[in-house]
Parts: structure tokens; C-alpha cells; sequence
């Protein structure tokens, strides 16, 4: 069936995004539709950002810290757009209310996933520092100790960690959560629930990703397929479309480390270990010297990412949590709790 012509059909050079949410028709108020275009257009150039420009960029910390980076950015303008439509809590639908608390207690388990496996990396950030000052001495008692840290550091860091096998369950949750709910009366509530849609689905596919790369599992890689109705769309389809296909091309060559300052520093390793263990021969002597050099300088990398990657999901850890608490306060202080029922109450109670 033809429609009519829109007269702002030129501002969406993907289509009308507002097929989706808008009763034939009908049209958002021109406040409203300014401040979707903005918000909207913001996410697509968060998104054109992580686009990596080489494949190297992927699974690398560098890479994960700027994606960790660009989703407090993005909940920090879901909140601030909030603020902007001037809708107030006690006026949000129950359905927004437990959709909003069920997301966040998911994003804050799989949070604390990500942290749990940081804290264990930097964990073997002490056995190499042994390995060092052991290599500082050309003992072979020394080299013994040495060669036991090593041994000591790949057990750590292949050891599986259950919280992050369990986030592939979570994140099925939170993609079970990306309906858009219907909204019949409110337009303000038509642009929050098109803007909290943008945020979930990017959420929820960068959250996939640190799963699949913190636990060497393809397995926990989402692909998921978005409306071309939403101008972020071509951005989204061509980061997942990069970052997908390397993370699943590493993954798919067997490597039990997939992290690219990981594997850097276990190439140092590799080359070192032998001189180690079979004990130095004359002639290997400066060979041994850079051996070391360059596992310290690898180390150090490493321990540079880590701790940078880690402030960094500390930070969208705390932006969930107060964003979560404030709607637990705001639902308080306008007596509205009842309305949301035993929902909140298993919520808060977490």
C-alpha cells in the first residue's frame, strides 16, 4: 500500500525510523523527533569509531578500553535524554520499569564478570615479575625458579573462570529483552524506548564480545540482526561484520590465548623458555639478554592494558549502578514502588 510523502523524509537517509514505533499516520512532535535524530545520529558515530581500521585493532586491550569507553558514553546520553524529554518517572510504563531493572542487574553480573577475569590476568602479573628477577641472576638455581613461574603463569592464565562461562546465559537474557515494548499513547515514551533499543542492542553485542574474548569461546559471540529502519544500523552491521569475522578467524585456529598482549607475552616466553631450561650456552648469552628485555617490555604492555581496561568496566560498572538507583529512589519518593509489585522488591533485594 503507498504512503504519503513525509515532508522530513530527507533527514533519514536510512529510511523513516519512526515506521517502526508510529501509528500510521501519526508524527512525533518536532522537539521530540530533534531529539531522536540527535541521539541517534551520536550512537552511529560511536559506532563508526570502533570500526576497526585494521584487524589487528581486534582483540587487542587498546580496542576493548575504547568499545568500554563508548558504552559509558552512550548510557550517560540515554540518561541525559531522559532528562531532556522531561518525563518522569511516575510516568513511566510498569513494563519500562521492569524491563529498565531486569537489563541493569544483568549488565551488573556480566560487569563483574569482566573484572573477576581482569583481576585474574593481573594476577600473573606477579608470576612474571618473579620470572624477571629471577632472570636477573644467571644461576641455574635461579633459572629453576624461573622455569617453575612460567610453568605456573600459563596454568593460571588457561585456567577457566565459571563467572565468565556463565555470561552467555546472561547475555541470552538480555537479547530475549531487545523487543521494543509497545508504546501506545505517550511520544515521549515512543523515543525513549527507540533510544533505549539502540543502547541494548550495542550493549548487548560489545558485552558479547568481551565474553568471547576473555573466554576463548566463539560460542559467546552474538550476531545479531538490526532493522536498516534505524540510521546507527549500517555502522553496527559493519563493526559486527569486522570484529566478528577476526575474533571467529582467531578463535577458529585453536589459540587457548586470544588476547593480543597475552599472546605477546607468551611469544617472549615461547622463545625464552628453552635457554632456560636446557641451561645457556656462550654464544647465547646476548640472544638471552634481549630475551629478556623483551618480555619485560611485553609485561609491562600488558599490565599497562589490564589495569587501563579494568577503570574502564569499573566505570560502566558505577554508571548501571547509580542509573539503577535512581530510579529505585525516584520510584520511592513518588510512592510509585507498589505499581512495579514484588519485581522490584526481588530487585532491590539482589
Amino acid at each position: 500500500m503507498s504512503r504519503p510523502q513525509d515532508p522530513h523524509r530527507p533527514l533519514f537517509p536510512f529510511g523513516n525510523p519512526f515506521r517502526m514505533i508510529s501509528s500510521k499516520g501519526s508524527r512525533l512532535p518536532e522537539r521530540l523527533l530533534s531529539l531522536l535524530i540527535a541521539f541517534e545520529e551520536t550512537l552511529a558515530e560511536r559506532l563508526r569509531k570502533l570500526i576497526p581500521k585494521d584487524k589487528n585493532e581486534v582483540l587487542r586491550l587498546s580496542w576493548m578500553k575504547l568499545a568500554m569507553d563508548s558504552l559509558i558514553e552512550t548510557h550517560s546520553s540515554v540518561k541525559n535524554l531522559i532528562t531532556e524529554l522531561e518525563l518522569p518517572v511516575s510516568d513511566w510504563d510498569e513494563k519500562w520499569v521492569d524491563v529498565y531493572l531486569d537489563i541493569s542487574v544483568n549488565l551488573l553480573d556480566l560487569c563483574i564478570a569482566f573484572s573477576s577475569q581482569l583481576t585474574k590476568l593481573n594476577h600473573g602479573h606477579l608470576l612474571l615479575q618473579c620470572v624477571l628477577h629471577n632472570l636477573d641472576s644467571s644461576s641455574p638455581k635461579q633459572f629453576v625458579r624461573a622455569c617453575s613461574s612460567l610453568d605456573s603463569w600459563r596454568q593460571h592464565i588457561s585456567a577457566k573462570n565459571p563467572r565468565v562461562e556463565s555470561c552467555h546465559s546472561i547475555l541470552e537474557n538480555l537479547v530475549q529483552s531487545l523487543d521494543l515494548p509497545k508504546v501506545k499513547k505517550s511520544a515521549k515514551g515512543k523515543v525513549l524506548m527507540r533510544a533505549l533499543y539502540g543502547v541494548k542492542v550495542v550493549t548487548v553485542y560489545i558485552c558479547s564480545v568481551f565474553a568471547a574474548s576473555l573466554s576463548g569461546s566463539a560460542d559467546k559471540l552474538f550476531e545479531l540482526n538490526v532493522s536498516d529502519t534505524f540510521p546507527w544500523a549500517p555502522a553496527f552491521c559493519a563493526l559486527q561484520t569486522n570484529v566478528n569475522g577476526e575474533v571467529r578467524n582467531v578463535l577458529g585456529c585453536g589459540r587457548v590465548i586470544v588476547l593480543r598482549e597475552l599472546e605477546a607475552v607468551d611469544t617472549s616466553i615461547k622463545k625464552l623458555y628453552p635457554m632456560i631450561q636446557d641451561g645457556l650456552e656462550p654464544v647465547e648469552v646476548e640472544e638471552f639478554k634481549n630475551s629478556v628485555k623483551d618480555l619485560g617490555k611485553q609485561e609491562e604492555k600488558l599490565s599497562e592494558g589490564l589495569d587501563l581496561l579494568t577503570k574502564a568496566v569499573d566505570g560502566f560498572f558505577k554508571i548501571v549502578l547509580t542509573g539503577r538507583d535512581a530510579l529505585l529512589c525516584n520510584l520511592r519518593e513518588n510512592g510509585t514502588a507498589s505499581v512495579v509489585g514484588s519485581n522490584v522488591e526481588q530487585i532491590v533485594g539482589r
